[in-house]
């Protein structure tokens, strides 16, 4: 384990690395509580950090998965974007304030785009039975607003920055949902089942295929297993990324119209497979080689 990023911070150059660090860091008293003894876990929020471009501590102090969803503190989004090449200017003001009804606006600026403006207030918050709630929305109520407006405006303006990940101030708000879920959503291809005539019985159940969509949307190929999707889909990103015809935001785009078009798989695959495609995945050009 020698790979080490401009910062000192300890990146795994691959998923076995990763793996052995998920467990060892489990087994420490520094982490977050919701990740002590949760290996799997940990391998999970490091790899989102890798996406972002956080180093694996910062992703355990700034991602936490809430109501069954992974979500990065509105203070660590910020300083993402932030961080990004592609960010003009980020600004935040309270409209009204000592008014019934304040405003908190955000306003994202993306070199070369028009701003984007969100803004929360308190009737919105009324609206969706936040004001007056228990907890943060009682003892911090500007700062509340101000985290709702700030998720809204950061997504919109700079969403392969954030990855679609949503802050923690308004997942913890997000009521959870009790809909029964497959824990891996699977394309189902319906096989007519095999009769003996002499017993009767029946013999082929229908066979469950892991479908691999293309960007615009058609099936490329078909897998069996989770793992031989994880393949195929590994392999439908290298031969992006290694075109010489694209250019490399070019590459970006369709490796994010890609993860588009196969999300309801990814979201259902076993955190080492999620792994696997994360280690995989281009970095956002202009931005800082993790690896070294």
């Amino acid at each position: 384990m020698n790979n080490l990023v401009a910062n000192n911070a300890f990146v795994p150059a691959n998923i076995e690395e990763a793996m052995r660090l998920s467990d060892i860091l489990s087994k420490s008293q520094l982490v977050p509580k919701q990740y002590q003894n949760k290996a799997e876990d940990v391998l999970v929020a490091t790899m989102w950090g890798r996406e972002l471009g956080l180093a694996p501590m910062q992703a355990l102090q700034n991602i936490a998965v809430i109501n069954g969803r992974p979500s990065v503190y509105g203070d660590a989004a910020m300083a993402l974007v932030q961080a990004s090449p592609h960010c003009e200017d980020i600004a935040e003001t309270l409209e009204g304030d000592g008014t019934p009804n304040p405003v908190a606006v955000c306003t994202a600026k993306r070199k070369g785009r028009a701003a984007v403006v969100a803004r929360f207030s308190v009737d919105d918050a009324k609206r969706a039975g936040l004001w007056g709630k228990a907890g943060p929305w009682t003892q911090y109520p500007k700062r509340m607003l101000q985290m709702r407006a700030r998720g809204f405006a950061l997504r919109d303006a700079f969403p392969d920055v954030l990855k679609g990940l949503v802050t923690i101030e308004e997942a913890q708000d997000t009521p959870v949902d009790v809909t029964p879920e497959r824990s891996q959503p699977q394309a189902v291809t319906f096989v007519p089942p095999v009769i003996d005539m002499e017993t009767g019985e029946i013999g082929k159940e229908p066979q469950h295929e892991y479908a691999l969509y293309l960007p615009d949307g058609n099936v490329y190929s078909s897998y069996e297993t989770d793992s031989a999707w994880t393949e195929g889909y590994i392999e439908m990103i290298r031969k992006i990324t290694s075109s010489t015809k694209l250019s490399d935001g070019a590459k970006m785009t369709k490796v994010t119209e890609l993860e588009k078009a196969n999300k309801t798989i990814r979201h259902g695959l076993r955190p080492a497979l999620v792994a696997k495609i994360t280690l995989v995945m281009p970095r956002e050009p202009g931005s800082d080689d993790d690896e070294g």
